[in-house]
């Protein structure tokens, strides 16, 4: 079952909550050990404008040495074949490559995250995936819809998938955007209200059509 589901609050105080969660879903959820750096926040003048398209979220040492980057995009730039085979990582049904792209071009936002790794030593060598998307529609004034949220199951569990949505918000709020939607199972609505949505304010019921065979 699918379930409409809303951001609730005032845009000063989604903004000031927002900013703490982004930051700490990350240093919470994704040091895992002591060769992880986060990269820290933009300074206070730095947020009065809107973020960076692209910036470095999390840098790592693995034990070979390997630096891996997890990269922040809000540029939209996404390979519809690697969309694909990340949707099937996630067990996603496939979809048309031309719907898919279809769908990304008329994207309001479409916001990534990338792992780019570099071995220790090796100038030139780098190795670079998607690992995550989500993306908005919106009528460019008062509502966004957020859609296709996907982590790659080898990187879910350490915080990525709240900083994407919160990093995704955060930037339609930028945009004047307050009144935001989602679609969500069942099963992850507690993960989407623990993020500040609420299923079915003051009543509001999401309704869908759909032809009858």
């Amino acid at each position: 079952m699918s379930i409409t589901i809303y951001f609730a609050g005032t845009r000063n105080q989604k903004i000031s909550r927002l900013k703490v969660r982004f930051w700490e879903s990350i240093r919470a959820g994704i040091l895992k050990n002591n060769t992880a750096q986060v990269i820290e926040p933009p300074s206070a003048a730095e947020e009065e404008d809107i973020l960076p398209e692209e910036f470095v979220m999390v840098e790592r040492t693995q034990p070979d040495g390997t630096v891996e980057q997890i990269i922040f995009s809000s540029g939209g730039n996404v390979d519809v074949y690697d969309l694909q085979d990340l949707c099937d990582k996630v067990g996603w049904p496939r979809r048309p490559l031309s719907k898919l792209a279809a769908a990304l071009r008329n994207s309001y936002m479409v916001a990534t995250l990338h792992s780019v790794s570099k071995s220790a030593g090796e100038e030139g060598n780098e190795q670079k995936k998607l690992i995550g998307m989500a993306r908005a529609t919106s009528d460019h004034a008062f509502n966004a819809t957020i859609w296709d949220v996907l982590v790659d199951p080898s990187y879910q569990g350490q915080g990525l998938g709240k900083a994407l949505i919160e990093k995704l918000v955060k930037s339609l709020l930028q945009r004047d955007i307050g009144n935001i939607s989602l679609f969500a199972d069942s099963q992850v609505v507690e993960f989407y209200r623990n993020l500040g949505f609420v299923p079915d304010p003051e009543g509001i019921k999401g309704m869908f059509w759909h032809p009858k065979y």
